[in-house]
Order: structure tokens, then C-alpha cells, then sequence
């Protein structure tokens, strides 16, 4: 039972570090800035 916890435990700090590595490994400066009157309106 205690191996069960320990693996769901490892898949679950591993899928937050997928989700952190993929939310903040981006550009260096971020995206770039929108133009907000494009005309699409």
C-alpha cells in the first residue's frame, strides 16, 4: 500500500514539474507586446 502512495505521489510531482517547466521555460523577455487596436474589432 505504502508503494502505491509513493508512486502516485512521484507521478504527481512529476507532472507538476512538466507543467512548471513548460509554463516558465519561455522567452527571456516574455511575449511580446500586442498591438491593441489591430482592427479586428
Amino acid at each position: 500500500m505504502l508503494l502505491i502512495l509513493l508512486e502516485a505521489l512521484a507521478a504527481l510531482v512529476l507532472l507538476v514539474a512538466i507543467v512548471w517547466w513548460t509554463m516558465f521555460s519561455g522567452r527571456k523577455g516574455g511575449e511580446p507586446p500586442r498591438d491593441e487596436d489591430d482592427g479586428s474589432s
